[in-house]
């Protein structure tokens, strides 16, 4: 059964996905080389985003089948059109305050050419353009683990997290053998 979220969703996905136009490549153009973007999303009172083009698709988190023996990060695996991913909760990970699964909860599917897992969001508002320029330094709050994941912070107070840093880190990679 298919609800009006997977609707909203899909439509989402299909709009970053499709190529630009003449009328979008000018748009592109006129935003500038240094345009970053971002799909935005929120985990606990935090609000992060990841570079578009390394998301592959936003989806409602359904039927997440815990795995045990696995680090608290990592929340379970989900079958995506009969693919088997992970999904990690980044707040873990990150050491965020944390709350329980509801009905909202999202999962942004980030993906490399060598890796590919989902990360747990509490909402996800929708995509937006960074002028790359506008990006300052870490903050004070952004202190910890954090640093080694962010790109930048905006004015607003918007966190830009390192996607490929984060598919590349071996440390959300499961590698145990049991008997």
């Amino acid at each position: 059964m298919i609800d009006a979220n997977d609707d909203v969703l899909r439509a989402r996905a299909r709009e970053l996905a499709r190529p630009l136009d003449a009328a979008g490549a000018a748009g592109a153009a006129a935003a500038g080389p240094e345009s970053l973007q971002v799909i935005e999303f929120g985990l606990g009172r935090e609000r992060y985003a990841f570079e578009a083009h390394w998301v592959r698709e936003v989806r409602p988190l359904r039927q997440l089948t815990p795995v045990p023996c696995t680090p608290s990060h990592v929340l379970g695996v989900v079958n995506l059109r009969g693919q088997i991913l992970a999904v990690i909760d980044i707040r873990r990970f990150f050491g965020i305050e944390q709350r329980g699964l509801g009905e909202l909860d999202k999962m942004i599917v980030l993906a490399s050419a060598s890796m590919e897992f989902g990360v747990l969001a509490d909402v996800v508002p929708g995509h937006r353009s960074i002028a790359a320029d506008r990006l300052q330094a870490s903050i004070a709050t952004f202190g910890g683990i954090h640093q080694a994941y962010l790109r930048g912070v905006t004015t607003d107070g918007l966190a830009v997290l390192d996607a490929p840093r984060l598919l590349g880190d071996e440390r959300l990679v499961v590698r145990a053998e049991f008997e």
